[in-house]
């Protein structure tokens, strides 16, 4: 049975308290890597950050970041999934709602 890829992992390089690493994203694209990215960013403590999609028949992205001041790289990448998740659920809740209760023109397409 062959063995399920990670989703995160850490690449070689990385410093020794984290404050510096990249990190491999399986099976996403730019599509997450440009928004996690701009996430990231939002936390003053992060000096640097940037991702790179390989090549496309890569299924990756690769996503540095380098913190101040020794902190963890990997809380900072673990709050930003948070704050992302969070940020999609409260969009989508505004659009669901507004979806109900706005008044918009509806028609029934035809096959």
């Amino acid at each position: 049975m062959a063995q399920a890829t990670p989703k995160i992992r850490i690449l070689q390089g990385a410093e020794p308290d984290l404050s510096a690493a990249t990190y491999q994203i399986h099976d996403e694209s730019h599509t997450i890597g440009n928004a996690l990215r701009w996430m990231i960013m939002k936390n003053p403590k992060v000096e640097f950050c940037g991702y790179s999609a390989p090549h496309p028949s890569e299924n990756h992205i690769n996503m540095r970041i380098q913190m101040y001041d020794g902190l963890s790289s990997l809380t900072a990448l673990l709050e930003a999934l948070k704050n992302l998740d969070d940020l999609c659920v409260t969009i989508d809740e505004a659009y669901t709602h507004s979806m109900q209760n706005d008044q918009y023109e509806r028609w029934d397409e035809k096959s």
